[in-house]
């Protein structure tokens, strides 16, 4: 049997065919409402809809409803094997209630951040998720004017008035810096990420906490910031760092990137990981067990964290949530990047 255009086909031809009351359709064909339906007649339902080519009109739903059923998801570089799983989560995490995700890559350009935003919201998006958020210059501000439910993931401003879904950085840095010490490692350097970045602020305040707690009355090792959490931005401040700093015998890089970055300054000035320079990551992407030697890294919950910031924006868009931050724990994740401290 041909279907019909979905045009010409309505919610109550679908019930007349499903043999059901059109309430019930409707429930049915809905992710958020389908459990009030028992399952074999959700079924029954779906597949009428399905013979007669029935779609929902979402036009004529957001004007009933007030609401689009979408929602926008704002990333800085797309490239980055950090926000797969993240994506993941949240789109995951909507589809159980029939919202679409779409995802704008700023490419971390101010200017194409400002054109998608301004089109997100001329969209009537129901909410955003944002993961472009630097210290300095909140990324809900004029434009956006409170009109559109936001949540920051990964990153936060210095406000503090939007809620975040984040990582405990401060905890995370503490389970590298306590390995490396376990190991015999005192003189320990920190790559860190932009400072305008709370990732790479916070980072480096935990590096900083650590190194106090834990080899207290040293001098504090030796910080060079990156200019990116890049690989080719790692190399750079890598080759910068050891150049200066003859002693250092390991070091925690603020992602993995910059890691990987230092895997390539050290091949380059004839030094061995991690017979002679042990080296840490952060984030536990996916190549990070398949470099050599693989990378001890921290591991963060990637795809629970975008879970956590569909069901907060959820729960905004809804009217029944507060602005109380979700921090999420990390782990370490011990590798062959990691060795005693060599005999100098």
């Amino acid at each position: 049997m041909t279907p019909l255009k979905s045009t010409s086909v309505t919610i109550r031809q679908v019930a007349d065919a499903a043999g059901v009351h059109f309430s019930t359709v409707s429930r049915a064909l809905n992710p958020a409402t389908r459990r009030l339906v028992k399952p074999q007649l959700a079924k029954k339902v779906q597949e009428a809809a399905h013979r007669l080519g029935y779609h929902a009109n979402a036009a004529a739903s957001s004007l009933r409803t007030g609401r689009s059923k979408v929602v926008g998801v704002i990333v800085p570089d797309l490239g980055s094997m950090l926000f797969p799983p993240i994506l993941e989560g949240i789109d995951a995490e909507f589809q159980k209630s029939g919202y679409m995700t779409i995802i704008g890559h700023t490419a971390n350009d101010d200017q194409q951040q400002r054109r998608i935003l301004a089109g997100l919201s001329e969209r009537q998006v129901d909410g955003l998720i944002i993961a472009t958020a630097t210290l300095d210059e909140p990324v809900t501000g004029s434009l956006l004017n409170g009109r559109v439910p936001v949540v920051l993931i990964n990153r936060t401003d210095s406000t503090g008035r939007t809620p975040a879904v984040l990582h405990d950085d401060l905890k995370g840095i503490h389970l590298a810096f306590e390995h490396l010490v376990a190991l015999g490692h005192t003189n320990i350097a920190h790559l860190a990420g932009p400072s305008v970045l709370s990732t790479g602020s916070l980072r480096l305040r935990g590096f900083r906490l650590a190194h106090q707690e834990m080899l207290a009355g040293a001098k504090l090792g030796p910080v060079v910031e990156a200019k990116s959490f890049s690989v080719e931005a790692g190399k750079v401040a890598c080759l910068s760092l050891l150049k200066r700093n003859k002693r250092v015998t390991a070091i925690v890089a603020a992602n993995d990137l910059l890691a990987i970055g230092c895997y390539e300054a050290l091949s380059e000035l004839g030094l061995k990981c991690p017979d002679e320079i042990s080296v840490t990551g952060y984030n536990n992407t996916a190549f990070s067990g398949l470099v050599r030697p693989a990378l001890t890294t921290v591991n963060l919950r990637l795809r629970d964290m975008g879970i956590e910031a569909a069901r907060m924006l959820a729960g905004l868009m809804s009217g029944n949530a507060g602005n109380a931050d979700v921090v999420l724990r990390p782990s370490l994740v011990v590798r062959g990047s990691t060795a005693p401290a060599p005999t100098r």
